[in-house]
């Protein structure tokens, strides 16, 4: 019966030395001092012989298990395993698989995110791991990778990276070329990333006031897509790089390239979004960007967007990623819409939901009901804040 880490780890000595097998000449010798050491039996010239494989846990059962492949590979080919002074031949260097990989993949993905993703392996991986054989790549060579990239401080970078590696070693894994995906037991080993600082939002009682200072906002462009944000509730980098082709006269098709989970997201339009859109066709004046800049050429910048809550005195109170905030408030606070439905909206995928997440237009129709229900809520809303003195709101 093959071993677990689990058996490796609970065996405890006892007075009489043991031997955990793995079956094809691998064991665990355990020491009655406490050691744990890696040995495999094989024959060589009709004579049996004992291979040394290092100290668990330092050596673990996937370096061990992969060094036993090494060693079968040694003999297969003729070679006397004790005294083989030169590696094997590298049949499949990480580089190349990684090569493979990425053209058998890119059709799928935007250009961007496929510029995005190899730049990440061409600069971070490939450098220590592209000439090594994907089946002699042990876990603690791909941490060492990751930690290069942890010591400048991009610890979610490192986890994109070690993502990236794993799925280089999957397709190795179906091809044949090596057993084990290295990087499945590196999750805890990497830095946790800080705590995001709480994003500035808008409460129910201050989006009135909010609502009406904007419908006087003298930049109309940048009023009516602060105005779009909030009855969709986008990311920032979502409204900024829309383009018309992504819209269908009933839905925003957002791609995954543009998604903070990589994944294709839908936005029901409502007919107040549908009307915000039509102002914003006018001024783009032909571009294909939804909110061009000035040149027409590039969209607007963030900036842009930041600036004007700044002119309009909210400094502290609002950012653009703080509107999701507050819509997730209201809807909640609600009672009127399924948790699932309103999280779905905001695209906001919990772990263990990664493989429904590929459904796009899970519980559409509730979220079409919701998004009508909400831009409602934000019309009363901007009716409400417009009831105060004008000077009032423009102070």
């Amino acid at each position: 019966m093959a071993l677990t880490d689990v058996k490796c780890r609970g065996t405890k000595p006892t007075e009489k030395t043991q031997k955990l097998s793995d079956g094809g000449g691998l064991f665990l010798q355990v020491n009655p001092n406490g050691s744990k050491l890696w040995r495999c039996a094989y024959r060589w010239d009709g004579k049996q012989r004992l291979a040394a494989f290092g100290r668990y846990p330092e050596a673990s059962l996937a370096d061990a298990r992969q060094k036993r492949a090494d060693l079968k590979a040694l003999l297969a080919s003729g070679i006397d395993p004790s005294k083989a002074t030169t590696p094997l031949p590298v049949e499949h260097p990480f580089k190349q698989v990684t090569e493979l990989w990425f053209k058998a993949n890119e059709a799928r993905w935007e250009p961007s995110y496929s510029t995005r993703l190899w730049a990440r392996l061409r600069d971070d991986a490939i450098p220590d791991l592209g000439e090594k054989d994907v089946k002699a790549i042990t876990p603690q060579e791909v941490l060492a990778t990751l930690r290069k990239i942890e010591e400048r401080n991009a610890i979610e970078m490192a986890k994109r990276v070690r993502f990236a590696i794993s799925s280089v070693f999957k397709y190795a894994i179906a091809e044949g070329w090596c057993s084990l995906d290295p990087t499945t037991s590196l999750a805890s080993a990497l830095k946790a990333a800080p705590e995001p600082k709480r994003r500035a939002a808008l409460n129910a009682k201050e989006l009135p006031t909010f609502l009406a200072r904007l419908s006087h906002y003298p930049g109309r462009q940048t009023a009516l897509a602060l105005k779009l944000v909030a009855h969709t509730f986008v990311r920032s980098a979502e409204i900024r790089f829309a383009t018309w082709d992504e819209f269908d006269g009933e839905t925003w098709n957002i791609p995954g390239s543009r998604m903070k989970m990589g994944l294709d997201h839908l936005v029901p339009l409502t007919t107040q979004a549908k009307g915000i859109l039509a102002e914003l066709k006018e001024i783009a004046a032909g571009s294909k960007w939804v909110l061009p800049g000035e040149r027409g050429y590039k969209p607007i910048s963030e900036n842009t967007l930041i600036y004007s809550l700044y002119r309009m005195g909210h400094h502290s109170r609002a950012t653009i990623h703080g509107f999701r905030a507050t819509a997730s408030t209201i809807l909640n606070e609600s009672g009127l819409f399924r948790p699932d439905v309103i999280e779905r909206q905001l695209a906001h995928v919990p772990q263990n939901e990664v493989r429904a997440a590929y459904n796009r237009a899970l519980y559409i129709k509730e979220r079409r009901e919701m998004m009508a229900w909400y831009s409602d809520y934000i019309d009363a809303a901007e009716r409400e804040g417009m009831k105060h003195d004008l000077t009032e709101l423009l102070e």
